[in-house]
């Protein structure tokens, strides 16, 4: 039994719990026997947390058993990206500076799964400070993909989405800033939500780019997805930038005959898009119209300059928040009598190329005689670039496009092309700038049987409608 354990649905696991066909304690065993098996064997997790996910179990079952009022969550196993705070547990972001940082306090996302009664089973493995689009730049190694030998899971949360796609856990939770949930999503075939900027509390997610940072959930069907969503959204009083908004308790209001104007970006489907992916996202847009829906051709004329002004805005902010690793504090400490030769030293050791590239590019795009030639140029094309959406969403419902140009490609395939694996993000990062949701749901593979994510957005905090749309697409695949 406790291999079919792996295969169920969150919702099929609060359900079974209700009916007492197993209890918490069984499912949570399951998870951790196939975290330290296949989690293992894809490199997927850094830190399993076994002491403190069985006493969680132990305090749902005690809670059923009593016929207590349970979380949304209760009973289910959940991984958190290891740039998510976990008390009493280390959170590393897959770098050598943060050796020995154990966080004394839980994110704003931890406290609200536990308070979901979800049983956290491990730290997922990811791109050292978020910063890849493939899961190779991580202290720990690089993470495989369930789906195929030898490919990429995307980045940089591509633990939490090989954790999802080979049945680990149910439900797990990554971060975004140009596309690290839908592009790990869309190469693992499972769903990935960028929530809208603000809708889940940043508070305890360690800062990559902090005007685009956003936590997000992946899971294995849009039902568990808007679960996921639901138990952690919505205000937070240690975060100013999280926003108090009508959020309908999501999983009862998916099944809707609600026609959709979709709208489809000619921007998006031009050269550097791969044929193959193209053929998929064409068909699922006419699953769509053969359903009553109504298809609009659109334009975001910036667009195309959405990586350009991504990678000046992420950098410079990553400059500015990577600051403060400097072997004083915690972490990493390469001791040297000078102040600031220790500072050089344990910045070099603890350090990736990747997360050393994008430092140097950053402080260099915010320097004197630079500043307004990029990093406010960059500000002024990304206010652009939201009216552009903002013009789009008053035509259309849902904007639909391709997630990633490509399938999952191969392991250090794009390595040495920094820009190449950059281009990764290129359908994806948009919405980041923008502050609005965008989801990633599996749409079909291409030849060779790599899966191909459909994305669709919609205006800030317009959650709901995605939930819905995927839901709805989701029947007609069936």
């Amino acid at each position: 039994m406790i291999e079919e354990y792996c295969k169920l649905s969150a919702s099929a696991i609060i359900d079974g719990l209700k009916k007492r066909e197993f209890s918490a304690v069984e499912i949570c065993r399951s998870a951790l026997s196939h975290v330290e098996g296949t989690g293992r064997q894809l490199n997927a997790f850094i830190t399993v947390t076994r002491n403190r996910a069985l006493e969680q179990a132990e305090k749902a079952d005690a809670k059923i058993r009593r016929g207590d009022n349970i979380g949304a969550l209760c009973g289910v196993p959940v991984a958190l990206k290891d740039n998510i705070c976990l008390t009493d547990y280390p959170t590393t972001c897959a770098s050598h500076i943060l050796d020995g940082f154990i966080p004394p306090y839980d994110a704003a996302c931890t406290e609200r799964l536990i308070s979901a009664d979800a049983i956290i089973v491990g730290k997922t493995n990811m791109d050292e400070f978020a910063m890849g689009s493939s899961t190779e730049n991580s202290y720990y190694g690089p993470v495989k993909n369930p789906v195929g030998e030898g490919l990429v899971p995307g980045g940089s949360s591509g633990g939490s989405a090989a954790a999802v796609a080979a049945g680990i856990v149910p439900i797990a939770f990554g971060s975004e800033t140009g596309g690290s949930v839908r592009q790990p999503a869309s190469f693992c075939g499972i769903y990935g939500l960028k929530p809208s900027y603000g809708a889940i509390s940043r508070y305890g997610l360690v800062a990559f780019a902090s005007s685009m940072d956003q936590i997000g959930p992946m899971a294995r069907n849009v039902y568990d997805l808007a679960l996921a969503f639901s138990a952690v959204c919505g205000r937070d009083e240690n975060d100013s930038t999280s926003v108090a908004f009508d959020h309908p308790y999501y999983p009862t209001l998916l099944d809707t005959h609600k026609k959709f104007r979709f709208g489809i970006p000619k921007e998006y489907f031009r050269e550097g898009l791969d044929p193959e992916v193209a053929r998929q996202i064409e068909s699922a847009i006419k699953l769509f119209e053969k359903d009553g829906h109504r298809i609009v051709d659109a334009s975001l004329p910036h667009s195309p300059l959405a990586i350009a002004v991504y990678y000046i805005i992420a950098d410079a902010e990553a400059s500015s928040n990577l600051a403060r690793y400097d072997g004083v504090k915690y972490g990493l400490r390469i001791d040297d009598d000078d102040l600031t030769t220790m500072y050089n030293k344990t910045r070099q050791a603890g350090f990736g190329t990747e997360v050393k590239r994008r430092i140097i590019l950053g402080t260099y795009v915010l320097s004197a005689g630079y500043y307004d030639a990029y990093y406010l140029k960059a500000q002024q094309v990304r206010e652009l670039l939201r009216m552009d959406f903002e013009n789009a969403f008053k035509e259309v419902d849902i904007l639909v496009t391709p997630t990633s140009p490509t399938a999952a490609f191969k392991m250090g395939e794009k390595m040495d092309d920094p820009l190449a694996m950059y281009l990764s993000d290129i359908y994806t990062a948009p919405a980041n700038l923008s502050g609005m949701p965008a989801i990633s749901i599996p749409c079909g593979t291409v030849s060779d049987g790599r899966p191909v994510g459909l994305q669709l957005l919609a205006p800030a905090f317009g959650e709901l409608s995605l939930f819905q749309a995927a839901a709805r697409f989701e029947k007609l695949r069936e």
